[in-house]
């Protein structure tokens, strides 16, 4: 079989990580995550540890879908709690505030790793996430985590087709992020508001909605769905649950954001 430019970088990519000696892997259960863990396990075995942070910034469910995707992998996984709600600078909610998410998020999974006598940390940003808005990748170079992925220039698509060539369950699961970034910037984050957003969301997915935000803009709820999904939303019935799922967790406004989804669309203008 002739070996296709994704197939040579996944091999580079599991020499990448045999070279390592053992990893811990910042594990979200999104496809780029969930990549790196598999194929980690499979070049280190149980020198590969996941590990997936839980704490109110996380959407509601992911760790559960995390650690069912880990056990069907065989990778080995934990869950540790990451205290960034607690951080002044974190709930200030300013431009750095992934920064702020981060250094808590690597803080953690570095004593693991000493802890654990694994030699390294790593994340899953592809080489896509370099040219986003991406504070954490500071706090990432910081802490000395290491990104296999853009190591072996893998951009989204190339993780997305990986993932799918390993039979990875996830490999087309929709990009997520902490709920923080449903809050603007400047509007300091409270808990009860990340927990309000995060049930707004499992509304919108029990509709049926795989790919949505909700963007909480005091009590305006805006809702982002990918744009093949927008005339659904608007039907009679479908229209309706929702309004009335958003109004039950207290918004007193419901719009519907005819631009789309949009990933990021609360980060600031980059030159």
């Amino acid at each position: 079989m002739v070996a296709t430019a994704v197939t040579r970088k996944l091999d580079r990519l599991h020499e990448v990580l045999a070279a390592t000696g053992g990893v811990v892997v910042a594990y979200s259960g999104g496809t780029d995550s969930t990549l790196v863990a598999a194929v980690a396990n499979r070049a280190l075995g149980d020198r590969a540890l996941a590990i997936t942070a839980v704490s109110p910034s996380l959407p509601p469910g992911e760790a559960d879908e995390a650690r069912r995707v880990a056990g069907r992998l065989g990778i080995a996984h934990r869950t540790v709690r990451t205290h960034e709600a607690e951080r002044p600078e974190y709930l200030a909610n300013g431009v750095d505030r992934c920064y702020h998410c981060k250094t808590e998020l690597y803080d953690v999974l570095v004593r693991v790793a000493e802890e654990s006598d694994f030699p390294v940390v790593v994340s899953g940003a592809n080489l896509d996430d370099l040219g986003d808005f991406r504070p954490g990748l500071a706090a990432a170079a910081e802490h000395g985590v290491r990104h296999p992925l853009v190591e072996v220039a893998m951009s989204k698509s190339d993780v997305r087709e990986a993932a799918r060539e390993l039979a990875i369950p996830v490999w087309d699961k929709p990009a997520s992020a902490c709920l923080a970034s449903r809050i603007p910037f400047g509007v300091t984050i409270k808990v009860e508001e990340l927990s309000k957003v995060g049930r707004a969301e499992q509304v919108l997915k029990g509709l049926g909605f795989r790919q949505c935000r909700v963007r909480a803009h005091g009590d305006v709820a805006r809702i982002e769905v990918d744009l093949v999904d927008v005339p659904r939303l608007t039907e009679p019935g479908i229209r309706e649950r929702a309004v009335q799922g958003l109004r039950d967790l207290g918004y007193r406004y419901v719009a519907l954001d005819l631009e789309g989804f949009r990933s990021g669309s609360m980060n600031p203008e980059q030159p």
